[in-house]
């Protein structure tokens, strides 16, 4: 009904529909809301208008008038706040089979880059009908990736990964927008999400791999020593990184908090900010050594040592492990 409508943005995700149809209800509540206030504003002025002779009277409050213009709205706004709140919730929990694609902004472009390696620049291929994760940064400052189609929009923050997710239904070309002012040439900043039908989607995937992206982290780590210290049979002076991503970790504090994405970017650009209980603070700080694209990708062979289709690793990483005393990138 509405995809042809000009000042209506076309529908391509599975968030959408719902998104139209909360809206849709909410200028539909408004413009009852305000015609109704307008149309007893005319009443009123009509009726109570000043006329010679005639005083005004007290008029007696009416109790069940007034319980039933309290309750009528009360349900009207908690019907609001729950459909929202389901909308919300559901666009801010990733299915867990997504794709991961990570994002990195900057002054003014989209650095894109699919797990399975491929790098892009305000660009960004997918396939129809899968479910597509979004994990983003900022170099500099704030910036907002705002995809109308998808009914989308998340804020991208320098220094911690923000997540967003959509799910496609139609193939075509659709407009990416910054949605935050973020410099002078922050209009500039736009790029396209293409939607491919599988088989082309898996013709351009094939053409100019450089490998996953957790295999580009897992050389990464090596350079850097890492794995002098996080070995696989607990021995060494960091916790082991086999089975972290996604458990609970107990910090020497007594706190108690999840290894996601956030915490390994953290334990690697600022080790001494939580420390694994049972080990010391003896990490040193990749803070100006690593750009975001790598961490990105150490991030990404991290969460590999936990995944079942995880890449092969060297011999010091990929050996089952004991329970660790302590599961942080330390």
């Amino acid at each position: 009904m509405f995809d042809n409508f000009p000042l209506w943005p076309a529908r391509a995700s599975t968030a959408a529909g719902n998104v139209d149809a909360l809206y849709i209800f909410l200028i539909i509540v408004s413009g009852m809301m305000t015609l109704l206030v307008f149309t007893a504003i005319v009443i009123f002025a009509a009726r109570y208008r000043h006329r010679r002779g005639v005083l005004a009277e007290q008029i007696e409050g009416s109790i069940p008038l007034e319980v039933t213009w309290s309750i009528i709205p009360l349900g009207v706004f908690m019907v609001i706040f729950v459909w929202g709140a389901v909308v919300y919730f559901h666009s801010r929990t990733p299915p867990r089979d997504a794709t991961d694609v990570y994002v990195v902004a900057k002054q003014w472009m989209w650095k894109l880059q699919h797990a399975e390696g491929q790098r892009e620049i305000n660009s960004l291929h997918i396939p129809v009908d899968r479910d597509v994760r979004l994990i983003m940064t900022s170099q500099d400052v704030i910036h907002s990736f705002f995809v109308p189609a998808f009914r989308m929009k998340q804020d991208v923050l320098p220094g911690r990964y923000t997540t967003a997710w959509f799910h496609a239904t139609k193939a075509g070309t659709y407009h990416l927008f910054c949605a935050e002012y973020c410099g002078t040439q922050h209009s500039g900043m736009i790029g396209d999400i293409v939607v491919m039908e599988p088989a082309q989607y898996e013709a351009w995937m094939s053409g100019g791999n450089t490998g996953p992206l957790s295999a580009t982290g897992e050389k990464l780590f090596a350079e850097l020593g890492c794995a002098t210290c996080h070995r696989s049979d607990t021995q060494g002076r960091g916790p082991t990184l086999q089975g972290v991503f996604g458990q609970p970790v107990q910090l020497q504090d007594g706190r108690i908090v999840t290894a996601d994405e956030n915490y390994i970017r953290e334990s690697i650009l600022d080790p001494g900010s939580k420390i694994v209980n049972g080990f010391k603070p003896v990490m040193p700080t990749f803070q100006g050594l690593v750009n975001e694209e790598q961490v990105n990708a150490l991030v990404a062979y991290v969460k590999s040592l936990s995944g079942a289709s995880a890449v092969k690793t060297n011999t010091a990483m990929a050996q089952p492990t004991a329970p660790a005393k302590g599961n942080q990138v330390q």
